[in-house]
């Protein structure tokens, strides 16, 4: 009899000395499964954005245990991204760093993919990751870690060590269907002589990293839209374009959200007659934005041909040149 009072109240030591973050949530749904069931969305998202797929799955695996989580299976959040002040969406309360903070909680698990996109692309702390190419998976998630998404010291050794377990940089190699050439002239963009169209369908190439297409007659927003698998926000967000804004032959239109700064070898632009900040934005695949943070402008200043942008470094103060 004591022998059994003295057991039970070990055991009720034992599971009240345990913190509930050492216990691992019970695992259902393998590994296998969740890369065969999420890996096409990830591409997609990587596509979309710029984040490696391979980032994209391993966070979602090592924040979602799998998709067997809590958040995962009640709320679709396979990212673990709490509500923060900019929320407005659905909620849902789980114990984290504290007990019952607020996460967001999606329709499905597409939404979630695509929020977490969202928030890195968004966030201006995470703004320096889009400088790696989306094959250095190890410089992503160390600066993940960096960034401050996660508080474990080891977050970024364990999505690499993820990455590398199930050989998720595989999929970082995976491009849209179109043909995707490399654009290396940096002449303007407004001549197009050069680039060599398909009549079939816009030929897709890189500047900056960044995808872009060539518009040509009769493109409409719709009709690029439906060829290119977007969504209706997505050609107006990356190109700073308003909602009434037109499409003119031989316009360059960004795929992906632009750079924070120009490649390297780019480093100052000499205005031309005629030319915006926005135009020389779209011209390096710089977000306007940083163009004119660089360059201590307001939004709406005006430039003269002469007038130097930085376009990696800020503009030295002081220098009598804009």
């Amino acid at each position: 009899m004591k022998f059994r009072y003295f057991l039970i109240l070990l055991l009720l030591g034992a599971s009240c000395s345990t913190s509930r973050k050492a216990v691992e949530p019970v695992t259902t749904a393998s590994s296998e499964e969740y890369i065969r069931q999420y890996k096409d969305l990830a591409v997609q998202e990587m596509n979309r954005t710029g984040i490696p797929a391979s980032i994209t799955l391993a966070q979602g695996m090592l924040e979602s245990n799998y998709g067997n989580s809590t958040l995962a299976r009640e709320g679709n959040n396979h990212f673990g991204i709490k509500c923060h002040n900019t929320w407005n969406g659905r909620r849902i309360y789980h114990d984290d760093d504290r007990r019952q903070e607020c996460f967001r909680k999606y329709r499905d698990v597409y939404e979630s993919f695509k929020d977490h996109s969202e928030f890195l692309t968004e966030g201006q702390r995470y703004a320096f990751l889009f400088d790696y190419d989306k094959t250095e998976y190890k410089k992503w998630a160390r600066g993940l870690k960096r960034a401050g998404y996660a508080t474990s010291p080891t977050y970024a050794t364990r999505l690499i060590e993820l990455i590398e377990r199930y050989q998720l940089y595989r999929f970082d190699r995976q491009e849209r269907r179109f043909a995707s050439v490399e654009d290396k002239s940096h002449g303007p963009l407004g001549n197009v002589d050069n680039f060599s169209i398909s009549p079939e369908s816009h030929r897709i190439r890189t500047r900056n990293r960044v995808d872009y297409i060539v518009v040509k007659a009769g493109d409409t927003f719709e009709s690029l839209n439906r060829e290119l698998d977007l969504l209706p926000w997505e050609l107006r967000k990356y190109n700073e374009l308003s909602d009434t804004a037109k499409l003119h032959e031989g316009q360059v239109l960004y795929l992906q959200p632009k750079r924070n700064k120009a490649e390297r070898g780019f480093d100052v632009h000499l205005v031309r007659e005629g030319e915006t900040m926005h135009s020389i934005s779209q011209l390096y695949g710089v977000k306007l934005e940083k163009l004119y943070e660089r360059n201590h402008m307001e939004k709406g200043d005006k430039i003269k041909p002469g007038d130097k942008i930085w376009l990696r470094k800020e503009r030295p103060r002081n220098t009598g040149d804009k």
